[in-house]
Order: C-alpha cells, then sequence, then structure tokens
C-alpha cells in the first residue's frame, strides 16, 4: 500500500481571454500550490477500481475524476491488476481550489508508482491533460504561468513561504456559470501577469499581494455578496491582500506571518459559518 497526496491550488491572477473554437476558454493565470491536501491510500488488486471516499455524499465511481484517473491509466498502459483506493478529503469541494483536480494528479502518481510505470511527469501532464485542465499543474505543483485552457504550464520561481487563511462560503459556484457569465460581461481590469512574474522572480511578497486580479470575481460576487464581504473582513484584520480564487466561491487572505494568518481564521469562525483553513504556499514538486 502506498499513500499519496493532492495538493489545493490557488490562483494568483485570472485572466480571460476569449472563448476557443474547441468550447474552452482561452485563459492566462498564475496558479500556486498550497499545503493543504487529500490524502490516497493504495494498493493494488487483481482486478477492477475501487474507491471510497470520506465523504460518504462523493460520487465513488466513473463520476469521480480520481477514479477515472487509474481507469485512464489502466487502459493507456493496458495494466493487468486493478487498484483499492480510499480518499480522504480535506480541500473543500467545488471551492475553486482544484480539490478533484488535485486527487486525479495524486492517483496518476500513485498508479505510475504501484505498477514501476517509470513515467515522467510530462507524460501523466499530458494524460491529465485529458480528464481536467488544472491535472497538469496539480502533477507539478510550485507556481506557475498557465495559458491555453490551463493545461500549457510555464515554470516560475517559487513564491516566497506565505502563510494564508482560507474561507470556503457554504455555497458552490458552477464553473461552467461564472465562465458564461463572463461571457456577458466582460471585466474592467486584468491582470498584469508579466509584471507579477517578475515580483515573484524578486521575491517581494507585499508587491505579489498588490497583483492579485481575478476577473471572474465580479462575476462571481454580483450573485454572492458573502464574498466581497468575506474579502473585506480579511483586509480588516490585517491580511495583505484578499482574492477569490478560481471561479469561486473560496475566499482567500495573504498574510506575512502564521499568527497573523491564525488571528484572521479565529475572527472568521467566530463571525462566519464558513470552512476557515490555515495553510501556506508550498513549492515545485518536480524538476520538470
Amino acid at each position: 500500500m502506498i499513500t499519496v497526496e493532492g495538493k489545493a491550488k490557488i490562483n494568483l491572477t485570472l485572466d480571460v481571454l476569449g472563448k476557443r473554437p474547441d468550447g474552452y476558454h482561452e485563459v492566462a493565470m498564475v496558479m500556486q500550490s498550497v499545503a493543504l491536501h487529500d490524502t490516497i491510500e493504495m494498493e493494488k488488486t487483481e482486478d477492477a477500481i475501487q474507491l471510497s471516499i470520506s465523504v460518504p455524499w462523493l460520487r465513488a465511481d466513473e463520476g469521480n475524476l480520481a477514479w477515472r484517473a487509474a481507469d485512464l491509466m489502466r487502459r493507456t498502459y493496458q495494466l493487468d491488476g486493478g487498484v483499492r483506493m480510499h480518499l480522504t478529503k480535506r480541500i473543500p469541494v467545488a471551492a475553486g481550489l482544484a480539490g478533484g483536480s488535485a486527487d486525479a494528479a495524486a492517483v496518476l502518481r500513485g498508479m505510475n508508482e504501484l505498477y514501476g510505470l517509470g513515467l515522467p511527469c510530462r507524460t501523466l501532464c499530458d494524460l491529465g491533460a485529458s480528464l481536467g485542465s488544472d491535472i497538469p499543474f496539480c502533477l507539478m505543483e510550485g507556481t506557475m504561468l498557465a495559458t491555453g485552457r490551463g493545461e500549457i504550464l510555464k515554470r516560475l520561481e517559487d513564491m516566497p513561504l506565505t502563510w494564508l487563511v482560507l474561507a470556503k462560503p457554504r455555497l458552490s459556484v458552477s464553473t461552467a456559470w461564472a465562465y458564461q457569465n463572463y461571457d456577458a460581461q466582460g471585466a474592467a481590469v486584468h491582470p498584469d501577469n508579466q509584471r507579477i512574474c517578475e515580483e515573484i522572480a524578486r521575491g517581494d511578497r507585499k508587491a505579489i499581494a498588490g497583483l492579485l486580479c481575478n476577473v471572474l470575481e465580479s462575476v462571481t460576487i454580483k450573485k454572492y455578496e458573502v464574498i466581497s464581504r468575506y474579502k473585506a473582513m480579511m483586509l480588516e484584520q490585517g491580511a495583505m491582500a484578499s482574492m477569490m480564487s478560481g471561479s469561486g466561491p473560496t475566499v482567500f487572505g495573504l498574510t506575512e506571518s502564521r499568527e497573523r494568518a491564525e488571528r484572521i481564521a479565529g475572527v472568521l469562525r467566530q463571525n462566519t459559518d464558513a470552512d476557515i483553513f490555515v495553510t501556506h504556499t508550498t513549492g515545485k514538486l518536480t524538476n520538470d
């Protein structure tokens, strides 16, 4: 038996450049892995894929990305056995934190190890991209500029270790809904990806914090005012910056220290019904 981890991600920037002929959106965004993670225990079986999950209401069949990742490896490499998996969820579901993609990435790594395939990360990324746009990033982790539909990755310098607070409201946001509504309204302000990449290379946390920008925020905030309220609370309590991750609804606040992050988390726990997490940024997992 082996245990693999799938880390959550946040978006430091997210820009939508237009609709593609294949129906996806062309994006340009800086993505950052964080220490909050799910774990998956995996062991070989003679046949079939078996998945159990600590969250009983989540699908544990072909509707789950982790199951589909195991099935993809089995079919692609004609493996003569199966796998039994138990997924312990910590990353909130439908939160804009790539929890499902993180699980799929972990399973791809795990199947590679269990069956001794010796596949390089780039091969796993190509496989993962067929299941979901965030999976290649979740395989590589660290700090990356993502373009295309999110699967074309450019390695950046690791962001300096930064503590942050995550607040997940008690609601879910459809990614498809967010992009459809963005198509209708657009955004007045777009991220400066070149400049934030330069500040990441310099290791300037405050400058990075000042350049956070997500064009989907205005779409989601119009429908869910609570996101704006959580952002304001984090800033009032001393966060360097606060923003929604992905299509939402999770809000994160970057802080100068773990102590500050814990204090902000305490205030949020007392004054909201959100799921609150304190975590930190992490570096790259592979040498590409």
